[in-house]
């Protein structure tokens, strides 16, 4: 038999995160069968140390940073000398955003430290099996660790810790909100990425935009069953040209994420008939 306080340890602790929304969730030990524990949850991020680096450096094992430069690299190499970029996507299209954090990026690999277990107080004594540690993951390119213990009749269990979590790696992120206007034999598509759980200095919701996400469009002919993609860029506003007549047309719209090679689900058909 294992000891009690074993027994008692959170199983299953991960990170859950959509849209940059991180959630810590568990479940309870198999000695928790009652409603009488209470959790606590700690968490820290893994710090780095600069050091010049180039394209040619190897990576460490598991070290996301560190293998989303080298894709950025070689995307801005064959941007620089005029190639096709893989996937269909052109380099009009890669976020410049991406650009950007390549320049700051370059120049460092991620060798981790360890920084000291902080609590969570709004998860510390809590019955709940999940906790929101949005806040404490804002910086979405490092990567973190949560860890819950549990105490019951004054018995603590050891903690359950996470596997490493970088927010940018491994959120899902939500199909676009799309709305569609028919002009005439033309559509117009209105985009629009999800927010992101912060505020701007105006107290706004911050969108997903702000990352020059790729948009990709794709138009569906009732009547011949065929679907084709009209568009793939970072415009928010798609047109939509030469409908044929007395057709029903259906809209759909997925979120490209170029630099990770991963797509959101798509969006809800929108659907109209040509006059």
């Amino acid at each position: 038999t294992q000891p009690a306080n074993e027994s008692l340890k959170p199983q299953r602790v991960h990170f859950q995160s959509r849209n940059f929304h991180n959630i810590l969730h568990w479940q309870p030990g198999r000695a928790c069968l009652g409603n009488n524990s209470v959790y606590f949850v700690q968490y820290k991020i893994r710090v780095e140390k600069k050091q010049r680096w180039g394209q040619e450096s190897v990576c460490p094992e598991g070290d996301t940073k560190c293998l989303m430069i080298k894709v950025l690299l070689k995307l801005n190499a064959s941007c620089k000398h005029g190639h096709k970029l893989e996937h269909t996507t052109t380099c009009s299209s890669y976020p410049s955003s991406a650009i950007k954090e390549l320049r700051f990026l370059s120049f460092s690999i991620s060798r981790y430290g360890e920084r000291q277990w902080k609590n969570k107080e709004n998860c510390w004594g809590i019955q709940e099996f999940f906790c929101d540690l949005t806040n404490e993951t804002s910086d979405i390119w490092e990567p973190y660790y949560g860890r819950v213990r549990t105490t019951l009749a004054g018995i603590h269990s050891g903690w359950t810790m996470t596997q490493r979590f970088t927010p940018w790696w491994e959120t899902k992120i939500d199909p676009p909100v799309m709305s569609i206007t028919q002009v005439n034999e033309s559509l117009l598509v209105n985009l629009h990425a999800p927010n992101l759980p912060y505020r701007d200095q105006k107290g706004e919701n911050v969108s997903m935009e702000y990352y020059e996400l790729v948009y990709r469009v794709f138009l569906i002919n009732n009547s011949l069953e065929k679907e084709r993609k009209v568009y793939e860029g970072a415009h928010r506003v798609v047109e939509i040209k030469v409908l044929s007549p007395h057709s029903g047309y259906c809209v759909v719209a997925e979120i490209y994420q170029p630099m990770l090679d991963r797509k959101s689900q798509r969006s809800r058909e929108r659907c109209v008939a040509s006059p």
